[in-house]
């Protein structure tokens, strides 16, 4: 695997930053390995200067770049026999394509599910025969639609409803497929379908009720050995995400009783016997054996910080990859080594985060906290709002936060109403006034920043990416004077436009989170679009986009920026030829460092607060 490419420092010329060697240092992804032959693995690298997949045979060390695309390329699966490697294939990043099929070792690439039409996709399922999958397709013409893929037949569709719907798994001998579905309406709330292969149902369970409390569930997959009918599924019903056991051939559910507060994750050890524990609560990552015979729950020793995957061996070791805000990401070992460790340069560390809790109006709110070693306030300070909505900042890398701390600035990050990981209500509360819920707990904090003295009330940076940049300019509409500075990246800016433009699945969230489409319930869509208030708009804005985004479409920004254009407002916009976000690590330099100038340039007039 060849370094990233990078700007040597030479003898009369300037170092490198240490920002943008957080950046530029070569990174990997936790691999993932083929069930029949765990010697071979696939996982995702910048070593290049372009996240793309690499193909690794463990038992000759060789490391073999997969795909090689402008844009970068991360969605990938191995067949369970390790033969050849499945990519997803869209166009610049827009998220709409075909899979692909390359033999593992290398060879030409052609189309894994031939007759089938580009699409969104909506899961895939590769059976350990080798000659079948399942593949998810979304489109706005179709919904969703589920097809079985055999070798030298034609595709045959097996499901096929309006709402979204995804594959989930494959039992062991390939004979039943896990679906989870919203065909009831409710789109952050799946119920589960298991179907054998011609689309016939086997069991139901749908946790939803048709009630006003909707509870969702999730695949976390099927037991990994022949004829076992048991799922692994990940429910809500005690106010968190936990796993339970459930077989689909009896109906029996076996709930597992893991009382660890905060959310609760699963997935098989390969022999069955066991379950690999991964559990998330206040920002932070942790792994845990439960065992199934004796009901003994051990806790797998990792350092603190966050783990952000991981996967049990067939020789009973984990691997997993942590990292902390202020260490960089490496993929580790419970026998005791780092599994992949890239050449070339390291990543710099940063600093350490300080938890904050300030009671809100919803409720205590959890906001993470970096400022410069040494650093008294009040600070310029970045308010770096995290997407999803449903995602949360944690105890992890991030090297856009710290190239911020690296300039001086304080960086604080809030796990708002509609964050994961503080109980089923708390993500759940923002439906209906989408957006400002979210800023009522964003204000409660930034009211602690600059109450303590950490903030520079003069120089408050609202910022963030998807949903914190639709949270962004939403919060510079309706908080005009408390923030100097605006930094929206591929955000949602116009919701009526975007609603119309966006990919499928993100229309039936959208209906869930405001009870109808634009046309049902206009109010809610005025109240929450930051196009309603970008006439009040004083702070200087910053707008990054891609024009092939089909998550935040590029038209609904250019509806925002020409409200800006038309009443003369301070405002900068970059369009880059790529999806929502960048896998090119020039390119994402390039954005933050135009970010930071921006901030730089309007708040050096800006007269400190003291």
């Amino acid at each position: 695997m060849s370094d990233a490419p990078t700007t040597p420092d030479m003898p009369g010329t300037s170092p490198m930053p240490d920002w943008e060697k957080r950046f530029r240092a070569p990174r990997v992804s936790l691999p993932d390995w083929a069930e029949d032959a765990p010697h071979r693995s696939l996982f995702v690298s910048n070593a290049t200067g372009t996240y793309e997949l690499y193909a690794w045979d463990r038992s000759t060390g060789e490391q073999r770049q997969v795909t090689d695309r402008p844009n970068g390329t991360t969605d990938g699966i191995l067949t369970p026999d390790g033969e050849a490697v499945w990519w997803f294939s869209d166009t610049d990043g827009d998220e709409f394509g075909v899979w692909m099929r390359q033999p593992f070792h290398g060879g030409d690439d052609v189309p894994a599910a031939p007759g089938l039409e580009p699409s969104y996709p909506a899961g895939l399922a590769i059976g350990r025969d080798g000659t079948t999958a399942v593949v998810g397709r979304s489109t706005d013409e179709d919904g969703t639609t589920i097809h079985v893929v055999r070798a030298g037949a034609a595709p045959v569709e097996i499901y096929r409803h309006r709402e979204s719907a995804g594959v989930g798994d494959l039992s062991h001998d390939g004979s039943l497929l896990a679906i989870e579905h919203t065909e009831h309406g409710d789109a952050m709330h799946s119920a589960l379908r298991v179907t054998r292969l011609d689309g016939s149902t086997v069991a139901e369970l749908d946790d939803t009720r048709g009630g006003t409390v909707e509870l969702g569930l999730e695949v976390l997959g099927f037991a990994p050995v022949g004829g076992d009918t048991r799922l692994l599924v990940g429910h809500q019903r005690r106010g968190r995400w936990e796993p339970m056991i459930w077989d689909v051939a009896s109906g029996e559910e076996t709930e597992l009783g893991i009382e660890l507060p905060g959310d609760v994750n699963a997935e098989w050890y390969p022999d069955g016997s066991a379950l690999l524990i991964a559990h998330s609560f206040e920002a932070r990552g942790e792994l845990w054996r439960y065992d199934l015979a004796t009901r003994a729950l051990t806790q797998i020793e990792t350092p603190a910080g966050s783990v952000s995957g991981a996967t049990a061996r067939p020789d009973g070791t984990v691997e997993y990859l942590w990292s902390s805000a202020a260490r960089p990401p490496s993929v580790r070992s419970t026998g005791g080594a780092v599994v992949l460790d890239p050449p070339g340069m390291k990543a710099p560390a940063s600093v350490p985060v300080e938890d904050v809790w300030i009671e809100g109006p919803g409720g205590r709110i959890h906001a993470l906290v970096q400022k410069p070693a040494g650093a008294e306030g009040p600070l310029p300070t970045v308010f770096e709002i995290h997407g999803g909505p449903a995602w949360h900042d944690s105890d992890s890398f991030a090297a856009g936060p710290a190239a911020w701390i690296d300039h001086g600035y304080a960086v604080v990050r809030v796990n708002y109403r509609g964050s994961t990981g503080y109980g089923r209500e708390w993500t759940d509360a923002l439906k209906h006034r989408v957006g400002l819920i979210e800023l009522e707990d964003i204000t409660a904090v930034r009211e602690w920043a600059v109450g303590s003295g950490l903030a520079d009330p003069a120089k408050l940076v609202l910022a963030g990416g998807s949903w914190g940049g639709y949270l962004t300019l939403l919060g510079l509409g309706t908080q005009p004077e408390a923030w100097a500075v605006g930094l929206a990246a591929v955000p949602v800016a116009d919701f009526v436009t975007s609603y119309h433009d966006e990919m499928e699945n993100l229309k039936a969230l959208d209906r869930t989170l405001f009870g109808g489409s634009p046309e049902e319930v206009p109010e809610r869509y005025e109240a929450s679009s930051p196009l309603t208030y970008v006439d009040a708009v004083r702070a200087p804005v910053y707008i990054s986009a891609g024009v092939n985004d089909p998550r935040c479409p590029i038209r609904q920004i250019d509806n925002y920026v020409d409200r800006l254009a038309a009443r003369g407002a301070v405002h900068e916009v970059y369009r880059y030829d790529a999806g929502h976000g960048s896998l090119v690590v020039e390119e994402r330099i390039k954005q933050v460092r135009l970010e930071i100038d921006f901030a730089e340039r309007y708040l050096k007039g800006a007269a400190t607060q003291r």
